[in-house]
């Protein structure tokens, strides 16, 4: 068994979120990387594509998620399963919010905009 202290936990910001990662292969060993994301209102992540399956679970606030150009309205309680290789952005509602993430280890993204950069994010590895 592995154990990951609060301590470890790791936080990356971006210009749109906040994610504290608190369990990854980096963290001790993992085939699954789970994190907490945290919006503010109204903030927009970036338009990508996730190379594998994510599981959102909002624990506070609400969230609009364009998923291949159908909106889904989320809010606390409620849990996404966001299938992989479908373009998605997730929008903050007016309060923000805070979810629980889970993907496989690894994970890659990718922007949708004709780019092929394909970056493995600090908060999957």
């Amino acid at each position: 068994m592995s154990v990951i202290r609060h301590t470890d936990a790791r936080r990356t910001e971006t210009p749109n979120a906040v994610m504290t990662t608190l369990a990854s292969p980096a963290q001790g060993g993992a085939d699954l990387s789970v994190w907490r994301t945290e919006m503010q209102g109204g903030a927009k992540g970036p338009r990508h594509t996730s190379g594998t399956e994510q599981v959102w679970t909002f624990l506070t606030g609400t969230a609009a998620v364009d998923l291949g150009g159908e909106s889904l309205e989320l809010a606390e309680g409620d849990t996404a399963v966001l299938p992989a290789d479908v373009p998605r952005r997730v929008t903050a509602g007016p309060d923000g919010f805070t979810a629980v993430v889970a993907a496989r280890a690894g994970t890659v993204v990718y922007d949708v905009e004709g780019r092929d950069d394909r970056i493995v994010p600090d908060w999957v590895r």
